[in-house]
């Protein structure tokens, strides 16, 4: 299989392969999900759960301690959209002000050539090597719904029944069309950053691996991939409503409804909410804990911006939490 180009996304992590495209990049735009539950218990149970959420309201904190340069922390989306991509003046200026940038995964790891590095180390945990196929583990109609999407991809039909349910997901989670801008040559937030870190001097290191970004989906028990995996062949047709909703809720600065509207509509499609649990353990409590270790040695010299996912940062064992824990305030700014 040629990858010609990957991009990798997740309140989710995703695969993606889309060749170079000509002509102007589409706008990517849907209808808020959220919205069309209003009025049933299922929206109120999201607001509810929102509410109850810590650390859910800001995307940039401030990160204090024993009189030391501040630093900061600041919440991303790994998308191309316009609406995200332009940089307040609080984060301008904590950026400029900064002496390191702490991605999730350093920029130079996302380049084709990176990413291409990554697949190859990763392959065991990507295909199956022991006889089984994934035609064998979907039904007839999901396996043909997955091939025509993941052809839409790039991926031809024939590799398709060889990747693990974990991966045929994380495809599925991202829109013909923000692969179309990705194509286009358009980046995702985290690399603008990087962009104007390395413009500033800024040293910019990753916190993570992408191989250890594989290997927490890998680790999800294979019930589970193949239940996260059929909630985004059954949801598919609105996946840019799905990623618009998120967009909304992260541009309004509802964290906390992200991953319970995430789930209420897997559970409307017949996937229970369990399904998920492995996958939030692995994607966020237990990377949240390493990404925490990893940041620790270089805020203790101050002056460093934390830039991570968005769903990264709340909850009780969410980054703000945990670098509270480890003694430094942690404050809001926008």
């Amino acid at each position: 299989m040629r990858v010609i180009r990957t991009a990798i996304l997740t309140f989710a992590l995703a695969l993606a392969y889309a060749a170079a495209a000509a002509g102007q990049p589409p706008t990517c735009r849907g209808k808020s999900m959220l919205d069309e539950l209003k009025g049933t218990p299922e929206h109120a149970a999201i607001l509810a759960k929102a509410a109850a959420t810590e650390n859910a309201g800001a995307l940039l904190w401030r990160i204090e301690r024993d009189g030391k340069p501040p630093s900061h922390l600041f919440g991303t989306m790994h998308l191309t959209d316009e609406r995200i991509a332009t940089f307040s003046p609080a984060l301008k200026g904590a950026l400029a002000g900064s002496r390191h940038l702490l991605l999730e995964v350093d920029a130079e790891d996302l380049t084709p050539n990176g990413v291409a590095k990554a697949l190859l180390r990763a392959r065991p945990l990507l295909t199956f090597n022991d006889g089984r196929r994934l035609d064998r583990l979907l039904s007839e109609t999901e396996y043909a719904k997955a091939v025509g999407i993941l052809e839409q991809a790039g991926v031809p039909a024939q590799a398709a029944s060889l990747f693990k349910p974990w991966v045929a997901a994380m495809m599925l989670a991202l829109s013909d069309c923000e692969r179309q801008r990705t194509a286009h040559g358009l980046v995702a937030l985290d690399q603008r950053l990087a962009r104007e870190g390395a413009s500033l001097g800024i040293a910019i290191e990753g916190l993570e691996s992408l191989d250890l970004q594989f290997r927490a989906m890998a680790d999800v028990p294979e019930a589970d991939q193949l239940q996260m995996l059929r909630a985004g062949l059954r949801m598919y047709d609105r996946v840019d409503d799905m990623i618009e909703t998120t967009v909304q809720l992260y541009l309004a600065r509802q964290l906390g409804a992200i991953w319970p509207l995430q789930l209420a509509l897997s559970e409307k499609v017949g996937v229970p909410p369990a399904a998920f649990d492995a996958m939030e353990r692995n994607l966020l409590a237990r990377r949240n804990l390493g990404m925490r270790d990893k940041a620790l040695p270089f805020l203790d010299r101050g002056g460093v911006m934390i830039a991570v996912g968005a769903l990264h940062l709340p909850g009780k064992q969410g980054l703000v939490a945990l670098l509270r824990d480890a003694g430094y305030t942690v404050s809001p700014i926008e």
